[in-house]
């Protein structure tokens, strides 16, 4: 598998998930999703916005990547959020289209790749204003393990609230291979 592949597999499985968490989370009140369940973004609103918060900070920097991504053009216009725990979307309607546009993005984005463009080192500021030079693939990679990581964590809170957002694991992403002896 190319990375390439891997990163456009990583993008279905991203969109697969994000969506069920969030048509899960719908069956939910307002209050029942920003209610504190002593996560460490407090409720699943607020989980569910650092998600966001953390790839917009990520694909703005990677906006600034040599290849200077088309699909990137929607991140470029975007305000760089103040801060990691910022509810940028406190109504979930707006948090909800919000998600599916980035998730759009980075499908997108994946399609765009070249191995070249994956090899490449991508300069970047943190957001205490520390430069860092990094493997740009290897912070691709990133950008997709921390949304599991807090969606783990959303799951955990959704099944908290008497909610199953159902299978999660990659391998349903994974298409079946004919051996030599089905063709």
């Amino acid at each position: 598998m190319s990375l390439k592949s891997n990163f456009e597999l990583m993008a279905a499985y991203n969109q697969r998930i994000n969506s069920s968490i969030y048509n899960a989370a719908a069956t939910l009140s307002s209050d029942e999703l920003k209610r504190d369940r002593g996560a460490f973004f407090s409720s699943i609103i607020g989980t569910l916005n650092h998600i966001i918060v953390g790839d917009t900070i990520w694909l703005k920097r990677f906006a600034n990547h040599p290849a200077s991504f088309p699909s990137l053009d929607y991140i470029r216009a975007l305000d760089t959020p103040l801060s990691l725990d910022a509810i940028i979307y406190p109504q979930f309607s707006a948090l909800t289209a919000a998600r599916n546009k980035m998730d759009d993005v980075i499908v997108q984005l994946t399609s765009e790749l070249s191995d070249d463009d994956v090899a490449c080192t991508l300069e970047y500021s943190n957001t205490k204003g520390l430069v860092f030079r990094k493997n740009f693939g290897a912070l691709l990679q990133h950008l997709f393990n921390h949304q599991t990581h807090h969606r783990g964590q959303v799951s955990t809170l959704l099944f908290q609230a008497g909610i199953d957002i159902g299978a999660t694991d990659l391998l349903m992403n994974i298409a079946d291979v004919e051996s030599p002896s089905q063709a």
